[in-house]
């Protein structure tokens, strides 16, 4: 028998009834109430090993009694459960010292776990935080149990600055969370520099991450300086990383390695100093296989993966970000909308090929397009415009926006981004061929692997001459994959 006493502040019968049972199986101790003023005084006393609360009691919301207990007995292991299962109480109840968050309904066996893991690190004490952004600021929404898996990575990761990789298909939030982990991190205060690597044409990369000197390429009337150096003590976000080219990627993975980069054009090195957080549609361990990315930058940026489910994985949340949504769209002066019952089932019904942001531009359309107050079944069938199947789509299940585009609708995306990313400093210069390069490299890259690299074949489906594709693969720098 252990002997150590566990604390337990729980308004539900039943569930401190439970937990009670099955702590004391494992030989603990325990003291059960059902109040936050009952804990304090046993705290207070003294008494106890490890706590065990809710948030919600009836005489006080345990989160502002954290402080109180670590200021009193900062050696106390806190781990608090709660229903309320959003970003921001994981957040609140990591940064307030809490040892373990557990959102209900949680498996026994966790919360077992979690005390025995907090009593074998008791005398590791947390340091200090501030109280984070109100509510109001909370950044993603969503309280599945797919989201609150995301949730507790990122509460701890808060304390760190280490490198987060997120990866997830196009429309699942990848820079809500790059933010949230910037907004409630060590770096709060400094600033947050979103780069999207797919909008930059390829011979100005360098120039936009690390700036350039004058005079330093033809154009550069005055030095810029770049978004390393924007971000410096803050959070830099590369977005669509997997669309780096290599020799890129190989200036990156020297900056992250060495912690200093030069300015193009320049002379003396510039040390970083800020955190890095990559995100991807694209799978970048497939692309390393391919060599179409560098396996060792891979890694560098992988030190903390973190997946985001797309909303097909996730339909109990549809219902909470239709609301959010809504609500935002009113917020900027669209008429007030709601939906019906059965409307809402047949949100929850569709497959969500474009996620989150498929689902923000639904609700923008209703606020603007549909004169009732009251959205029924029959709007959303017209807007979402697929027959009904009744029950959610599998994984996977119906094609991603992507695949049913042209090629030339894609090309002309492509150009719209290079157009919108144009910089004054850096006049847009070789259009059509920087286009067909962007072209040509996939489509023999992929014509390639589907060859085993077989250069001879390769041609014959491309309809080039065997020489034409070798200069090509060397003009593009396409790294053969060599097969049986």
């Amino acid at each position: 028998m252990s002997g150590e006493t566990v604390l337990i502040a729980e308004d539900d019968a039943g569930i401190r009834t439970v937990v009670t049972r099955a702590l004391e199986r494992q030989g603990y101790r325990v003291q059960a109430t059902s109040v936050a003023s009952g804990l304090w005084r046993w705290i207070a006393d003294g008494e106890g090993d490890v706590v065990v609360t809710d948030v919600m009691l009836p005489d006080e919301n345990s989160l502002d009694l954290l402080p109180r207990i670590r200021s009193l007995r900062p050696d106390l292991p806190i781990i608090v459960m709660s229903a309320q299962n959003t970003l921001l109480t994981a957040v609140r109840a990591t940064e307030r010292g809490a040892f373990d968050y557990l959102p209900k309904p949680f498996d026994i066996a966790s919360l077992v776990g979690a005390v025995q893991r907090s009593l074998s690190r008791r005398r590791q004490r947390s340091a200090p935080v501030e109280t984070l952004p109100g509510e109001e600021q909370l950044p993603i929404i969503g309280r599945s149990p797919a989201m609150q898996d995301i949730y507790r990575i990122i509460a701890r990761l808060t304390g760190t600055d280490l490198t987060v990789l997120v990866t997830g298909e196009s429309g699942t939030g990848k820079e809500l969370v790059a933010r949230a982990l910037h907004d409630f991190g060590k770096r709060r205060d400094g600033p947050f520099v979103a780069v999207n690597m797919a909008a930059i044409p390829r011979e100005l990369i360098e120039s936009e991450l690390f700036g350039h000197e004058k005079g330093a390429f033809t154009g550069a009337a005055a030095r810029r300086i770049g978004r390393f150096e924007q971000a410096n003590g803050g959070t830099l976000f590369l977005d669509e990383i997997g669309d780096m080219p290599l020799e890129a990627q190989t200036r990156l993975l020297r900056v992250l390695q060495q912690g200093e980069f030069i300015p193009v054009g320049g002379l003396h090195p510039i040390r970083t100093n800020l955190r890095i957080v990559a995100a991807s549609h694209r799978d970048l361990r497939l692309m390393v296989g391919q060599g179409q990315f560098r396996e060792d930058l891979y890694y560098r940026l992988n030190v903390v993966p973190i997946r985001l489910p797309a909303l097909r994985e996730r339909l109990e949340d549809v219902p909470a970000l239709a609301q959010h949504f809504f609500a935002s769209a009113h917020a900027e002066g669209l008429p007030v909308k709601t939906l019906t019952p059965e409307a809402m089932v047949r949100l929850k019904a569709h497959g969500w090929p474009g996620n989150v942001r498929e689902l923000e531009n639904l609700v923008r359309r209703l606020a603007v397009l549909y004169a009732e107050e009251t959205i029924d079944e029959p709007v959303i069938e017209a807007e979402l415009g697929q027959p009904r199947e009744g029950v959610p789509q599998e994984p996977g299940a119906g094609p991603q926006p992507e695949a049913q585009d042209s090629i030339a609708a894609v090309v002309e995306r492509q150009v719209e981004r290079y157009l919108r990313a144009q910089d004054a400093d850096i006049p847009l210069q070789n259009l059509h061929e920087r286009i067909l390069r962007e072209v040509e490299r996939p489509l023999i890259t992929r014509v390639l692997a589907a060859t085993r690299g077989n250069q001879l074949r390769a041609a014959d489906m491309l309809g080039l001459n065997r020489n034409t594709l070798r200069k090509k693969i060397r003009e593009l720098d396409i790294q053969l994959l060599r097969g049986p």
